[in-house]
């Protein structure tokens, strides 16, 4: 475990949606995700106790709103530029980075990742759990998975970015955010060759982070969790029930 004399400072991203979110029909006067009350408790605040006494900026919310001692991070449009901008003002490396909706993460689960990323050497890490852990867990929930010809794996919205060369894989993810809707430049941006791997079935999980390491000249390495719940946010209201029901001892 890590001591917490060198706990990685955090960053929660709690960034808005443009559009109408499902989950605040139920508290219209909420103006933010991140404080649905989840067991009775704002969901970001179940997040920063899972981070303990670790340095944490917030981006997307104010340390106010989230009632706790806390660093603003200047605003930024979507995860990747909130992270830049976070860094920008002053975040130190190495930084963990999760989001304001996983109201399932703990102060184990957060071990368990940070001592993975530290102990992988790597530049950039990010947080995945393989379907046959969140099925054994939850096989009544329906997640999207990436399919590799060796795994089956979700995302964990979790994050630990080492070192500058680290915020190369950061930049990248932000050009692929605004090449979300022209996948005709996400392709040339990840590399055809890999892409049409990936179709055929015959792409592996350590062969997408090696050619993302070669190509952005950065150590890029998945973490595998090992528990389910480090897969779980709350995007939805199913989810939202998923984790209530979890928190209260019945799922």
């Amino acid at each position: 475990m890590t001591a917490a004399g060198t706990m990685t400072a955090a960053l929660v991203l709690a960034g808005r949606r443009n559009e109408q979110d499902p989950l605040l029909e139920r508290h219209p006067g909420l103006p933010s995700k991140a404080l649905l009350p989840v067991a009775g408790e704002p969901m970001v605040r179940r997040v920063l106790a899972a981070l303990g006494e670790r340095p944490v900026w917030i981006s997307g919310l104010s340390a106010e709103e989230a009632g706790a001692d806390i660093r603003s991070a200047p605003p930024a449009p979507g995860p990747a530029g909130a992270v830049l901008a976070a860094v920008e003002a002053g975040a130190p490396l190495p930084l963990l980075v999760t989001t304001a909706d996983h109201a399932l993460l703990d102060a184990e689960m957060v071990a368990e990742f940070e001592d993975k990323a530290r102990a992988s050497g790597a530049d950039l890490c990010v947080g995945l759990a393989e379907r046959s852990v969140i099925e054994a867990r939850f096989p009544q929930t329906r997640r999207t998975y990436l399919r590799f010809a060796d795994a089956r794996v979700s995302g964990c919205n979790l994050f630990y970015v080492g070192n500058e060369k680290g915020l190369e894989g950061v930049r990248f993810w932000q050009r692929a955010e605004r090449d979300r809707k022209k996948p005709w430049r996400l392709a040339r941006r990840i590399g055809p060759s890999v892409l049409l791997r990936y179709v055929a079935g015959r792409l592996t999980l350590d062969g997408l982070f090696a050619h993302a390491s070669h190509r952005l000249n950065a150590s890029i390495r998945p973490v595998l969790m090992s528990r389910a719940e480090a897969a779980v946010d709350v995007d939805k209201p199913s989810d939202l029930d998923l984790v209530e029901a979890v928190l209260g001892g019945r799922a």
